[in-house]
């Protein structure tokens, strides 16, 4: 009982929500079952052991051995924030009362001097106070005499042997654990007025009424969660994600926004006047994201105030007056609990006029209950949302069909709430323009939708269970499942498996939860990719050629290298006459770039390939890797190995929902002559000033990149080598005003020029001609030529993909934007109308360009693979 009370105490500011049995009686054993968190004080049995107790929920257990001192914490269980100092601080409290922290004994140590004794301090307060029954001064005196005659004869014994002075020790004792317990309370609650000092900030009123905010209280968030966590330090994000998705928080939250039309809850305003108290004394840090531990500083002042309330106690005692009870319902043996009077209890305390006689009453103002009526104050307050212990504690079969009835409604009904917060959370746009939050959700959030989804599972397949297979319900429902699908069993009858009232044996409700949670697979997450970085995952890889062209294909050995942010697949050959592959390996992560090549088997081995769609077998993810190119000698670029750049397919909606298999439908690809690094019809029809403000905004995305928070950026290589990336826009804008002599428009690639650029200036530095710096120069031409060297068949546009990367990443690229604007070939190559020949637009972009070297750009093995540099 002690400790559950003192770990509700210890939660100030907030309330405990769910199931509070403190004692359970053996008859109520089956609220163990209970789909919901609770607090129960089981009595352990003679010689019993912890793994006796057939408790369905194990997982997410909290184990409490009072007389062993142990404490088993649930799997996974998040560090409170500065554990390690709040941990000193409250062993300092305990040695402060001669406490020895982790149960022991009381130190030899003695404790500080105590102020004059409390109770001779209330005794003379309470003298002369006549209205309470106290003696007066003579009445006082003759019974001091009396007490000293009794003393001399022998009878300084007070009742039950108890001496006055063992009573004053005793009243003393008191007094130590209240200052004690004060302290300890008023420890935590500094850590929580730390943690959510500025939670006001955060908290949403989109509601103009309350009755607008009642009918849309489910659909609708109340608090910023992501704002609030990214202003947190990263050591407090794993327990704040966790706590800001528990009932207490949200109905925390839920008070202060019905705080507009009601009275506030009377911790929260408790709490608030010592937020208004920390402000007044600025004692918050202006930055929240680096807090510091700062212990309570106000341990001595809360001592003070109790001190003053028990010298001045608000109590009125009754005279001396008979009890209403007939002659000898009051005796008892000594030692033996007293026979309780039914008639007694059944009266309850409203029947004592003395107790409320002198409780004063509030002012009712018209703004406090305009809008909240009696009823909706009962269901709709968070803080008077208490379970209804009497209908727990009846042990009776209906009463306890009935309590589980409502397990089993409140399952559903908390599956429908976060399925749909779910899919708000995660649809991006959609969920902003309906008004229900951020558009991106970081790594930290997503973990946390999931983890609390898993937590619904776990409960759910708990509850009703027949016999604890492990400490994981779930998973030993799968296991078992799988076992009987490899022996070619039919599978076991629930109901052999759970108990009657169990959710999984109520048809209707299980068909519910199954179709809210079929809804997520209209989105993805990528916390399973990656949380379990270990795990081998099959992948089905599928090259999509060309529509019109697809009799033509023809590839030589063709392979590919599948890569994502934990590591590559490795060179995995295609087998022949096939146009899909399926290999195991390692993790990979996000994937983000795929290789295709083919060996160098003559001019007939060429295909013009549309994309390429990589599968994970396990998570349903697909990605799809655009191409539109010819991979082949003599043809396009020449290139046998493209390096392409990958992206997330979007669910398609319900035929999507299943397993993916064969070949996806064929899509068009754009036409070859708008690929990047070749004259084309596209850099003819863009503008300068478009080709300006592609680049800018490429430049713009990468700097954008690197100022979000590290779980929150995306694919670097996609906003260097994709659409819209880097390499694309400058090489619009090389190819702005660029002059074509040759018949039939054939393509023509940046790289050509390039090359013609370094040949000019190695010779014009073999002549002594060279008017450049000569370090710059040669910067261009080793990098030029480490890239022809490469064993790689890239083409030439990957060569000049590789070579805007490498001066990006070392800080070379507005240098030689200015070598090729100066050469002598430029204005040969390239319209006086050309960007190239325009030096005002070269400086801009040179700038531009600039603000990138303060950021550590880090290439994909992918891209630099062959080339050391």
């Amino acid at each position: 009982m002690t400790v559950a009370e003192g770990i509700t105490t210890l939660l100030f500011p907030f309330q405990w929500q769910h199931i509070y049995l403190p004692i359970l009686p053996a008859p109520l054993h089956h609220l163990l079952d209970a789909p919901v968190p609770f607090l129960m004080g089981i009595q352990r049995r003679d010689g019993a052991q912890r793994s006796t107790l057939e408790l369905s929920n194990e997982a997410n257990l909290c184990f409490v051995d009072i007389d062993n001192h142990r404490v088993d914490p649930p799997e996974d269980l998040p560090l409170f924030p500065d554990q390690l100092e709040l941990i000193q601080e409250v062993n300092e409290v305990l040695l402060r009362f001669g406490l020895q922290p982790y149960g022991g004994s009381t130190t030899t140590k003695p404790a500080p001097a105590a102020p004059p004794c409390l109770s001779s301090l209330v005794l003379e307060d309470l003298m002369e106070d006549r209205r309470n029954g106290n003696l007066g001064g003579e009445e006082l005196a003759v019974l001091e005499r009396l007490q000293a005659l009794a003393r001399r004869c022998g009878g300084g014994g007070m009742a039950g042997g108890k001496t006055l002075g063992r009573a004053f020790e005793e009243e003393e004792e008191e007094l130590k654990a209240a200052k004690m317990n004060v302290q300890l309370r008023e420890v935590f609650a500094g850590r929580f007025t730390s943690m959510f000092g500025r939670y006001e900030e955060f908290v949403i009123h989109s509601a103009p009424d309350l009755e607008s905010w009642l009918g849309n209280r489910e659909g609708t968030s109340n608090f910023d969660k992501g704002s609030f966590l990214s202003a947190q330090p990263a050591t407090h994000l794993h327990f704040l994600s966790r706590f800001l998705e528990t009932a207490m928080f949200s109905s925390f939250v839920d008070s202060k926004v019905l705080s507009r039309w009601a009275d506030r809850e009377p911790l929260q305003r408790v709490f608030d006047r010592r937020l208004e108290r920390e402000r007044l004394y600025n004692t918050f840090e202006d930055d929240p994201g680096n807090r510091h531990y700062r212990k309570c500083t106000v341990l001595h002042e809360s001592v003070q105030a109790m001190e003053r309330r028990l010298l001045k106690a608000d109590h009125t005692a009754i005279h001396p007056h008979l009890l209403d009870m007939r002659i000898g319902q009051g005796r008892h043996q000594q030692g033996c609990f007293p026979r309780l009077q039914a008639d007694v209890l059944a009266q309850g305390h409203h029947t004592n006029k003395w107790s409320s006689r002198y409780i004063p009453k509030r002012p009712v103002t018209t703004e406090t209950t305009s809008g909240l009526d009696n009823d909706q104050r009962e269901k709709f307050s968070p803080g008077r949302r208490i379970l209804c212990q009497s209908k727990l504690l009846d042990p009776s079969p209906s009463a306890v069909t009935q309590t589980q009835r409502g397990f089993v409604e409140g399952l559903l009904r908390e599956c429908r709430v976060k399925t749909r917060h779910m899919l708000m959370e995660r649809m991006g746009k959609e969920s902003v323009e309906l008004g229900q939050g951020e558009a991106n959700i970081t790594g930290l959030q997503e973990n946390r939708l999931i983890h609390s989804l898993c937590d619904l599972l776990e409960r759910t397949w708990g509850h009703g269970l027949q016999l604890k297979q492990g400490r994981s319900a779930l998973w030993s429902h799968l296991l078992h499942y799988q076992d009987n699908e490899e022996k070619m069993e039919s599978p076991s009858n629930a109901e052999q498996l759970y108990k009657p009232y169990a959710f999984l044996l109520c048809e209707e409700e299980r068909e519910q939860f199954l179709f809210h949670l079929l809804s997520l697979n209209t989105v993805d997450y990528l916390c399973f990719t990656r949380k379990f970085t270990s795990i081998s995952i099959p992948y089905r890889v599928v090259i999509t050629p060309m529509k019109k062209l697809s009799i033509a294909m023809t590839m030589s050995n063709p392979w590919v290298c599948v890569s994502g942010e934990l590591g590559d697949s490795g060179v995995r050959q295609i087998p022949k006459n096939t146009q899909e592959i399926i290999f195991q390996c390692q993790n990979l992560g996000r994937l983000s770039t795929l290789q295709l090549g083919q060996e160098n088997s003559g001019l007939l081995a060429k295909c013009l390939v549309d994309c390429v769609i990589v599968h994970n077998e396990i998570t349903g993810h697909t990605y799809r890797f655009p191409c539109g190119r010819w991979l082949g000698k003599g043809v396009g670029d020449g290139s046998l190995e493209r390096v392409l750049i990958g992206q997330l397919v979007s669910p398609g909606g319900e035929e999507d929902s299943g397993r993916w298999t064969g070949t996806p439908p064929e899509q068009g690809s754009p036409p070859q002559s708008g690929r990047t690094g070749s004259l084309g019809s596209l850099s003819r029809k863009l503008s300068s000033a478009q080709v300006q403000e592609d680049t800018r905004e490429a430049v713009n995305n990468l700097v954008k990149h690197f100022h979000k928070a590290e779980q929150e950026r995306g694919n670097l290589t996609a906003l260097l080598c994709g659409e819209g990336g880097l390499v694309r826009s400058l090489e619009q804008f090389l190819l702005h005003g660029f002059k074509s002599s040759r018949l039939f428009q054939r393509s023509v690639f940046i790289w050509d020029f390039v090359e013609k650029v370094v040949v000019s200036m190695e010779t014009a530095d073999q002549m002594g001609d060279l008017r450049e710096s000569t370090e710059l120069c040669d910067s261009l031409c080793h990098y030029a030529n480490a890239i022809n060297a490469s064993p790689r068949n890239i083409g030439k546009e990957g060569k000049f993909q590789l070579l805007v990367c490498l001066g990006v990443r070392d800080r070379l690229l507005p240098q030689w934007l200015h070598l090729l604007a100066e050469c002598h070939l430029t204005a040969v190559q390239y319209e006086k109308s050309a960007l190239v020949r325009d030096r005002t637009a070269v400086d801009t972009l040179s700038r531009v360009l600039h603000t990138l070297h303060e950021f550590p750009i880090a290439l994909e093995t992918a891209l630099v693979k062959g080339v050391d540099l």
